[in-house]
């Protein structure tokens, strides 16, 4: 793939169409960088996948090249996939002190801690990697130490925002650095890459001391009643003040979900939390203290299945049962998809007497159009490329930018594997390489493709027959069966008639093929899924997969 001089590529390798799984590679002459290496959770289809992750071939094919891995902020979509990649390809990794620290506890058990070069960046600080060189810039998310990138290379300075809000009254840290990306405006940016997560949003991103009220307000009017309050785990930032308000109204802390449980041990041993000594307490000791002495900070937000919230909500967690009139906090908007599961909870948990709270206690991480249109009002970049969002969401940044005055033939809407060549002169998009998500299911890593989601999606909506027959091997005359057994079809004892005229379908099958010296096994087993399957459809406008299974004798 030919670049001309003085172009750099920037290559999406996930993040695009879809929210998750945040991984981007920028190229000049012999060196690349990577930017972010994040996972994405399966969705409703992807029957039985617990994560999905990026393909990295191109990186692989061309290893030699990596220079490093830079890393935004500590949440899943932006570092979950560094151990699944770091197996393929081994690279430095470059992030802040609390970054670094989350992903350690990855590193550490895949057992990649001591093999993997690792660097603590601060804000401000320059990093030299091969062609390039990184200026990592403070900024405000929903989780601390979060940070842009200035990478400037040889065709330009190019600007990452990440995940980020404008927040001028941020509960932990500082603001975000409007006046160093002012300045590199000043002095010319290539291109802005800026997050799309909330576009579709207008005005402003509320602040973090919004929730930090409605929170202490509701520790006020509920002090006589136990407070359990769900969030995400990554959310460092609002169990930090959850905590803070906890010890405001000396209550003990329980913390519940191994997620949640090692983000606080990382957060505190760096001292991104801070908390009086023996505020936390093990789930044991609870029956040591009264119901207005405890908070409960657990995660299951989003309605996950085996979270420790929705096994309390069915009353089958082994150490904490729901009580009548516990207070339940949900600290988090529900994500795309995630509607249904989240109020099956809720209704689980009313169903069980809890006060059930959800208004006013979350605000997002992402910035809306008002604070993007500043971003881009600073830094003033020569092209925009949207990223981290649906193809809905970088369509509608794409029309933000040109309102704010970049041209419409320098606003690229790409796909992930799209190879786009930026120079100040021209920009275009030069070529496609792989990029799909690789399923993880179990111990297995892209062992599970297209082919077999779509049977397990077959199977669920249809079930299953399974044919079985035996054959003499000399006679090839039919010694046993045909047998049909059905799962997830219909109900056996309930449907004899109908089994027994599917047996007799497929006894006629067999007939007509071995009748015919059509001794070929897979031709019998065609047969036999074509004439069932058939027969099947018309009785019961169903399809089940058909499985035939010859055994010789």
């Amino acid at each position: 793939m030919k670049t001309e001089k003085s172009s750099v590529k920037v290559i999406p390798l996930g993040g695009l169409e879809t929210i998750g799984m945040n991984i981007t590679a920028f190229e000049y002459d012999d060196s690349i960088l990577v930017v972010d290496c994040g996972l994405a959770f399966p969705d409703d289809e992807m029957l039985g996948i617990d994560l999905v992750i990026p393909d990295v071939s191109y990186l692989v094919q061309n290893a030699d090249k990596v220079k490093g891995l830079v890393i935004t902020h500590g949440h899943e979509d932006h570092i979950g996939a560094i151990p699944y990649v770091l197996k393929q390809i081994n690279m430095p990794i470059y992030a802040t002190k609390l970054t670094m620290g989350l992903i350690d506890n990855k590193l550490e058990e895949h057992g990649l801690l001591h093999t993997t070069r690792r660097k603590v960046v601060k804000h401000g600080q320059h990093i030299n990697l091969g062609c390039f060189r990184v200026e990592f810039i403070r900024s405000n998310h929903s989780i601390a130490d979060s940070s842009m990138l200035a990478i400037y290379t040889p065709a330009g300075t190019i600007i990452h925002t990440g995940d980020f809000k404008v927040d001028y009254t941020p509960l932990f840290g500082e603001v975000t650095d409007l006046p160093r990306l002012a300045e590199l405006g000043r002095k010319g940016v290539l291109a802005l890459m800026a997050d799309s997560t909330n576009v579709q949003r207008s005005g402003y991103t509320a602040t973090e001391k919004m929730v930090a009220q409605t929170i202490d307000s509701l520790f006020a009017r509920y002090r006589k009643n136990r407070i359990i309050i769900a969030t995400f785990s990554s959310n460092v930032d609002r169990v930090h003040q959850i905590i803070d308000t906890a010890c405001k109204y000396n209550r003990k802390v329980v913390v519940e979900g191994r997620s949640m449980v090692n983000t606080i041990e990382t957060a505190s041993e760096l001292g991104y939390i801070e908390m009086p000594k023996n505020t936390l307490i093990e789930t044991e000791m609870m029956k040591n203290y009264t119901d207005e002495q405890i908070v409960l900070i657990t995660t299951g937000s989003q309605g996950e299945t085996m979270a420790a919230l929705s096994r309390m909500a069915a009353g089958n967690h082994k150490r904490i049962s729901i009580k009548p009139n516990d207070v339940v906090i949900f600290s988090s908007n529900p994500i795309p998809g995630n509607e249904k599961a989240v109020s099956r909870v809720m209704n689980d948990l009313s169903m069980q007497g809890a006060n059930v709270v959800f208004q006013d206690t979350h605000v997002s991480g992402h910035a809306c159009q008002e604070e993007l249109k500043l971003i881009y009002a600073l830094t003033k970049p020569q092209y925009a490329i949207p990223v981290h969002g649906e193809y809905r969401f970088l369509r509608t940044h794409a029309e933000l930018a040109q309102d704010m005055g970049v041209p419409k033939e320098n606003t690229f809407v790409l796909s992930s594997g799209d190879v786009l060549e930026l120079s100040k002169d021209r920009a275009r998009i030069s070529g496609h390489v792989q990029a799909q998500g690789i399923f993880v299911d179990g111990l297995g890593v892209g062992d599970v493709g297209n082919i077999v989601i779509r049977d397990r999606q077959h199977l669920s909506q249809n079930g299953l027959i399974i044919v079985v027959i035996a054959l003499d091997r000399q006679t090839n005359q039919v010694l046993a069966g045909p047998d049909i057994v059905s799962r997830g079809f219909v109900y056996v004892r309930e449907s004899e008639d109908l089994m027994e005229e599917a047996r007799l379908v497929v006894s006629d099958a067999l007939e007509d093929c071995l009748g015919k010296r059509n001794t070929d096994w897979n031709r019998i087993k065609v047969t036999v899924r074509e004439s069932l399957g058939g027969f099947l459809w018309k009785r019961t406008k169903r399809n089940p997969m058909i499985l035939p299974i010859i055994e010789e004798v």
